[in-house]
């Protein structure tokens, strides 16, 4: 799936959200979600590396979490994104493909 789809998938997910709870997504609001979830995240890993309580989890349902709590933190980022208007596949070609030139390898590896 392209950026550009899985941005507007999430879009409309966040549309649903917005609805149901009655929230308007301020420009500070997903930066604050962002944060929220950042948080989520670092809890998360630290019960799956055993650097935190996990209140008898198991190993699965702790690393399934994890990866939930990553996804959070990725579609939160992609929809401040849209909202500020950044072309993410255009940002990560200036930032971080440029790295790729002369290396021998592509974006696509």
């Amino acid at each position: 799936m392209k950026v550009q789809e899985l941005t507007q998938n999430l879009s409309a997910i966040s549309d649903l959200y917005s609805k149901r709870f009655s929230i308007e997504r301020t420009p500070e609001w997903y930066l604050i979600k962002i944060q929220e979830e950042l948080g989520e995240l670092s809890s998360s890993f630290l019960k799956m590396t055993g650097r935190a309580r996990t209140e008898g989890v198991s190993d699965n349902e702790l690393r399934k979490n994890f990866e939930d709590e990553i996804a959070d933190v990725l579609a939160m980022t992609m929809l401040f994104a849209k909202n500020q208007g950044v072309d993410i596949e255009k940002a990560l070609q200036q930032k971080w493909y440029k790295h790729l030139e002369g290396s021998g390898r592509t974006n696509e590896n």
